[in-house]
């Protein structure tokens, strides 16, 4: 199932709703000006009902110094206890991602509610494909995080998200 959370961005849901039809999953929407994390909370007993083993969380994309947004992304992650927090990044932009990846965990620790906070746990690379050789801020995300870079985008049809291939990039490194 795939849960609807970005509530702020005019044409998130309907985008997320053509996925999910394109992808035949059940989508839970509550619509637009609503809390996040109450519609996660809410899709997750939803699934629980259905007995769906996955939830797919869709939140609004943001800036790690966009307050107001990470702040409701931290309630959404204390409040639901994901099994994964993925930060979603383009490989495109170097080691600027290695200095958004730690101000996001910045962020979620200071504005965590939970004696432990949680950080995010995996990083998805998006237009992977174009970056060839350069792959040394991925491994400084890994390296500085302790994240590892658990799926990269590498085209534009869902069958092109994959796993990280360590092998290959060991290979193009050792070029």
């Amino acid at each position: 199932m795939m849960a609807a959370c970005d509530t702020f961005r005019s044409g998130a849901v309907e985008q997320l709703r053509t996925h999910a039809r394109r992808l035949q999953i059940p989508i839970f929407e509550k619509g637009y000006e609503k809390d996040p994390a109450v519609v996660a909370k809410e899709a997750i007993q939803e699934a629980t009902r259905n007995k769906s083993d996955v939830v797919l969380v869709d939140t609004a994309g943001r800036m790690q110094d966009n307050e107001p947004l990470m702040r409701a992304l931290s309630k959404l992650i204390n409040l639901n206890k994901p099994d994964l927090v993925l930060f979603v990044g383009e490989a495109l932009v170097g080691n600027d991602a290695v200095d958004q990846l730690n101000k996001f965990n910045q962020k979620l620790a200071d504005l965590s509610t939970v004696p432990t906070a949680r950080l995010i746990d995996g990083i998805l690379l998006t237009k992977f494909d174009t970056i060839d050789d350069k792959v040394g801020a991925a491994l400084s995300m890994v390296y500085i995080s302790g994240s590892p870079v658990m799926f990269v985008g590498c085209g534009q049809s869902y069958t092109d998200l994959k796993k990280l291939n360590v092998k290959s990039i060991v290979k193009t490194l050792l070029k």
